[in-house]
């Protein structure tokens, strides 16, 4: 499971919420002004997955508006681009020069060295507003900076090409964090950082401005993208990753030679884990074994139990058996 860090109002009392939520926000993000719809009735739920330097953040809560200053930016600012992706609700973000409303699966980006005002509120017929992002230090992003300047603030699309497929990054790993190892973190926190740079690279016009190696990055990062999309798929090898992306199977191959593991080897891993989460899972329990592993790409029952054996030490049947009672150790996966 990746490092993650939890916090949620819900453990606290009702009035020592909101100034418990804004204390929490200085100490692991920034120093913010912070005012609520209803103070007493502070409703906070946040999420952060360590993704090495990045960040990736998960969060519902109550209608707020937070406010960031020039003194508080004076007390304290770790130089962050912060990437907000609403879920549900509107934010609405304000400078001294600019001010626009986001909605649902929009891509706003701001950081931590200048004074805005972000107001986050509830639609009609809800209580909470539900959104996710990332931390990145400004360093990290292989772009010029003034570059990302002419972005900052401006609307970019969650819901097609590059941004889309960023979304659904950010909402995968929030989603399923369990599957990865702390030790994916920092990888994954690369693979966010390429598609982040891709996307502003396409949005500015400016994709002669990433070196050559951040081209690789970032085709190597669409291409995990597709094969966690298509691990069901049992025609899923190389040669079709290949073809679907324009490719040849060895410059394919070359893309993932300083890996730790062979492409093929991986959607094996990837199709293993998902399988054996599937087999652990209680709500599961009267679902055929054979039939878990067609739905990750093992049409043939033989090959799945021979696959299993290798990875785990045992047969699946034995490996379910075992999950009622104790999680068995799964590191060799």
């Amino acid at each position: 499971m990746l490092i993650e860090t939890a916090f949620s109002t819900r453990d606290v009392p009702p009035s020592d919420r909101f100034s418990c939520w804004r204390e929490h926000i200085s100490q692991t993000y920034v120093p913010m002004d912070i005012e609520g719809d209803r103070a007493g009735d502070t409703t906070v739920s946040q999420r952060i997955l360590t993704l090495g330097a990045v960040q990736l953040w998960a969060m519902e809560h109550s209608s707020m508006t937070l406010r960031r200053t020039r003194k508080l930016i004076r007390q304290s600012d770790p130089e962050l681009y912060h990437l907000s992706l609403p879920l549900r609700g509107t934010m609405g973000l304000a400078s001294h020069d600019h001010e626009a409303a986001y909605e649902r699966d929009d891509l706003v980006l701001h950081d931590t060295s200048r004074p805005h005002l972000m107001r986050a509120i509830t639609g009609h017929g809800e209580d909470t507003v539900l959104g996710t992002g990332l931390f990145i230090p400004r360093k990290l992003l292989p772009l010029p900076e003034n570059a990302v300047d002419s972005l900052m603030m401006r609307r970019l699309s969650g819901r097609e090409g590059i941004g889309a497929l960023l979304a659904q990054f950010l909402t995968h790993v929030s989603r399923d964090s369990g599957s990865y190892r702390p030790e994916d973190g920092p990888r994954l926190g690369s693979v966010a950082v390429d598609l982040l740079s891709a996307l502003f690279a396409h949005a500015i016009d400016a994709v002669d401005s990433l070196p050559p190696e951040s081209h690789q990055q970032t085709l190597a990062a669409r291409i995990r993208a597709f094969i966690q999309a298509h691990l069901s798929d049992p025609q899923l090898t190389p040669r079709t990753i290949a073809a679907a992306h324009h490719i040849s199977v060895s410059y394919l191959h070359r893309l993932f030679q300083h890996g730790e593991e062979t492409v093929a080897a991986s959607i094996r891993r990837q199709r293993l884990q998902r399988a054996c989460r599937d087999l652990a899972d209680p709500a599961q329990r009267t679902v055929p074994i054979h039939a878990i592993a067609a739905r990750w790409g093992f049409p043939r029952a033989a090959d799945f139990t021979r696959a299993f054996r290798s990875a785990y030490g045992l047969p699946p049947t034995d490996y379910r058996d075992q999950s009622r009672q104790q999680p068995p150790d799964r590191a060799s996966a």
